[in-house]
């Protein structure tokens, strides 16, 4: 079984239509994520197919229903059905949105913000300790893409971020898409985000491309819509970003107009090309 993931090869998210000119090309991607949901049934092609990749490639399960921000305690049945698709597959990576998708007996198919406040760090901690504690395993959470702000806010997202990870140990993964998405939205300082982001825990990057819209008064609104390639924008600030921690496990997202696989491979090879720059540049520093 393979082990680990190469930091000098990027990753995909896997999408079925991609399966076979992965497997016959013996593709170089150095790993692939699945969504967990999609492989929370007993069998069928999907386990077929997944439990064929894992014989070449290590995997990373991004979990995307857990509601991690949810008021209600978390659906223990979910996270049953997380467990089992963790110990089925035992990835290298287990990572989950900070935001919420439920509320009472409904479930939203959406990834929805939350109030950086007391109450919600509370809320947030106790959920990522019993998800850890169930998965025994450490979970990485992912900073979201966001479109609006709560007055009732008393962090900002990065200081609640920060304090999450240092109450619970979880690791934490970077979305570099979904940073330049809150900050041009939000006015935010994008070098100041990353200047006081935990970078020590990050374990993985995310990258995908994202809509560039106008709001109703004509200011910028960026839309996380995981349907076209990386924008320069997202690239440069994810070499910005591995400049600051070395070469860690990075992929694209594309999730929707989702191309053939040798568009995916030019994305990976794009992303690859900048950890293995990173990862001459660290030599060379050592040998100076």
């Amino acid at each position: 079984m393979v082990e680990g993931i190469r930091t000098d090869r990027a990753g995909a998210g896997f999408k079925p239509q991609h399966f076979q000119p992965i497997i016959e090309n013996k593709a170089q991607a150095g790993f692939f994520e699945v969504h967990a949901e999609n492989y929370m049934g007993a069998g069928g092609p999907p386990h077929a197919r997944l439990e064929r990749l894992r014989r070449d490639y290590p995997l990373s399960v991004h979990g995307v229903g857990l509601s991690i921000g949810g008021a209600a305690p978390l659906d223990e049945n979910h996270l049953l059905r997380l467990k089992a698709v963790v110990d089925r597959y035992d990835p290298v990576l287990v990572s989950e949105h900070l935001a919420w998708s439920t509320h009472q007996s409904g479930f939203m198919n959406d990834l929805l913000a939350l109030p950086y406040n007391a109450e919600t760090l509370i809320l947030v901690t106790d959920h990522v300790d019993r998800a850890q504690n169930v998965l025994g395993r450490q979970i990485l959470l992912e900073n979201p893409s966001s479109y609006v702000t709560f007055e009732v806010s008393t962090f900002d997202e990065v200081d609640f971020i920060r304090e999450i990870q240092r109450r619970t140990g979880c690791g934490l993964l970077l979305d570099v898409n979904n940073v330049v998405v809150s900050c041009t939205n939000h006015g935010w300082d994008i070098d100041d985000y990353i200047g006081r982001f935990p970078l020590h825990a990050v374990e993985e990057i995310h990258l995908a491309g994202h809509d560039a819209r106008e709001d109703d008064n004509g200011r910028p609104l960026l839309i996380d819509t995981h349907d076209r390639a990386v924008e320069d924008r997202v690239m440069n600030l994810f070499r910005d970003v591995i400049r600051l921690t070395g070469p860690v496990p990075s992929l694209i997202e594309w999730d929707t107009n989702v191309p053939d696989w040798p568009e995916m491979m030019t994305e990976i090879e794009k992303i690859s090309s900048a950890l293995r720059a990173e990862s001459i540049q660290e030599v060379m520093n050592d040998v100076a």
